[in-house]
């Protein structure tokens, strides 16, 4: 099934609703001045006759594009093909096209009525600004923006990092010696969450990677005064990008949907326990099928992965 076919994403959106899944949120980007690879929520997600069984909301995925990594058949260097930074007049672009295109869905995914913006590299969002001061101006413009459109706000999601156990947003070369909360106070973020676990490292052990990606979750949990969404990964294989990675870098040892199920109870108690942020858990992913990272139904576990949701998402796991 194509992602940019409406007839088949009519049955994946019946397949997650069915199944607890009931927000999509699509990667979207931007390189040499326009969109990219838009096809499945323009001419997919959004036509599907059902598409108003669920919500949706756009991660902008603003990180450079090594050649190998984009196809390791065609490019043989990690020469980068396309870069994530952007200037003023292509930001603008971008805002103009995510508001008009996306935010007044009907469906689009809102936070108090603030539709919800990702940001995947907040690295390349302060690259492209030359620094903070100047990368505030342009999320101010953007709220800005949006408050014109009749929205009351714009929530800012930004997808945070962990190194050696620590978390962190931008690298000692860019946070200009702030802490995380006064970037977030200054900048006004609302919200940081992780795109998966790979920023607790790899551990051929599902359930050893899980325990770490908590005790990084923990500590993001300690350290922020805005709210952390808590993510669940699914599993990780990268070799069918990066052929020459061993065992050691794939996830197979406990990769099951009943491992899965465990942590994903554990993004449940979260919310449990963090009653006022919102309800919201992701899950990496929907169909990352080259990381070997998704809930669709395949050959070896069928409905496994979506059963487990819906059991978790119903109150039933650990009954």
């Amino acid at each position: 099934m194509m992602d940019n076919d409406p007839v088949a994403w009519e049955n994946k959106i019946n397949a997650a609703t069915d199944h607890g899944v009931n927000v999509f949120i699509f990667d979207w980007y931007w390189y040499d001045g326009k969109p990219f690879l838009e096809e499945a929520v323009d001419s997919g997600f959004l036509k599907a006759a059902n598409r108003d069984k669920a919500r949706f909301y756009l991660m902008w995925a603003n990180h450079d594009v090594p050649g190998n990594m984009w196809n390791r058949y065609r490019y043989k260097t990690d020469s980068i093909l396309w870069h994530g930074t952007v200037d003023w007049d292509n930001f603008k672009k971008i805002v103009d096209r995510v508001i008009n295109q996306y935010f007044k869905q009907p469906n689009y995914f809102k936070i108090k009525g603030q539709p919800v913006f990702s940001i995947f590299s907040f690295s390349n969002l302060v690259r492209s600004f030359q620094g903070l001061e100047e990368t505030k101006e342009a999320l101010d413009y953007f709220r800005q923006e949006v408050k014109k459109s009749g929205f009351p706000g714009l929530h800012i999601q930004v997808i945070g990092w962990g190194r050696n156990g620590s978390p962190f947003l931008l690298g000692r070369d860019l946070n200009e010696g702030k802490s995380i909360n006064t970037i977030i106070s200054e900048l006004g973020i609302n919200s940081v969450t992780t795109y998966n676990w790979t920023g607790a490292g790899i551990n051929e052990d599902y359930i050893k990677w899980g325990e770490t990606a908590m005790s990084l979750q923990h500590k993001w949990d300690s350290v922020l005064t805005i709210p952390y969404i808590p993510t669940v990964s699914v599993g990780w294989d990268n070799t069918p990008r990066y052929a020459e990675l061993g065992k050691e870098s794939v996830v197979h040892y406990h990769n099951t949907p009943e491992s899965f199920g465990a942590f994903l109870q554990k993004g449940r108690d979260y919310l449990r326990n963090h009653p006022g942020q919102p309800r919201l858990i992701i899950i990496n992913a929907w169909n990352e099928w080259v990381e070997g990272s998704y809930l669709e139904p395949d050959m070896r576990w069928g409905y496994g992965y979506l059963e487990t949701v819906k059991k978790v998402m119903s109150g039933k796991y650990d009954q």
